[in-house]
């Protein structure tokens, strides 16, 4: 059996299959290359799912669906080297059930490795959050130009400019403005 902290080394050097494991989005934006997921961390989200029920290739890659609200679906061409990884890392068990099913299952050494992995798994929910938000928000076409406009005006002043610390402040503060406004709406 191999020692858990393997994994964690294996996982950087295990280059060709996981480095695409963000540009098969799909969902809503017809094949958006948003990086919902880093270099290996679609091992952790898989294991995390395991944890609650055995599942199969499909169920997994409805489960991650859901989680980035639809729009991010992985492609079995994702999902199957990821399995295959973990396998071999002892992580999962993959049993054949009757009518060609393969069953996935974490494993005790798995279930070890994703409390290492707690911290960075928490940043991984964070983000995709964020992600799903900035996605609802871009849905409408009046709100995108907003943001994008918005985006260009601060890009201009701030990073383009000998910008002073009043004029920052001013900026903050109409910021912080337009913040408190918005929570305030009916």
């Amino acid at each position: 059996m191999r020692h858990h902290h393997e994994g964690c080394e294996r996982a950087h050097h295990h280059g060709h299959e996981h480095g695409c494991e963000h540009r098969h989005g799909r969902g809503g934006g017809g094949g958006r290359r948003q990086r919902f997921f880093g270099h290996g961390e679609l091992r952790l989200v898989i294991l995390e799912i395991l944890t609650r029920e055995a599942s199969h290739g499909y169920e997994l890659i409805k489960a991650i669906e859901n989680l980035t609200l639809g729009n991010y679906t992985p492609s079995p061409g994702v999902i199957y080297p990821t399995l295959d990884f973990l396998q071999d890392q002892e992580f999962i068990t993959i049993k054949e059930e009757d009518g060609g099913r393969k069953q996935i299952t974490i494993t005790e050494l798995g279930q070890r490795w994703l409390e290492e992995n707690r911290e960075h798994l928490e940043h991984i929910h964070e983000r995709v959050k964020a992600r799903c938000v900035g996605f609802e928000l871009r849905k409408n076409p009046q709100m995108k130009r907003a943001l994008d406009n918005f985006k260009a005006v601060l890009d201009l002043r701030v990073n383009q400019g000998g910008i002073s610390d009043a004029q920052l402040k001013q900026i903050i503060g109409v910021i912080d403005r337009a913040a408190l406004e918005i929570s305030q709406l009916d």
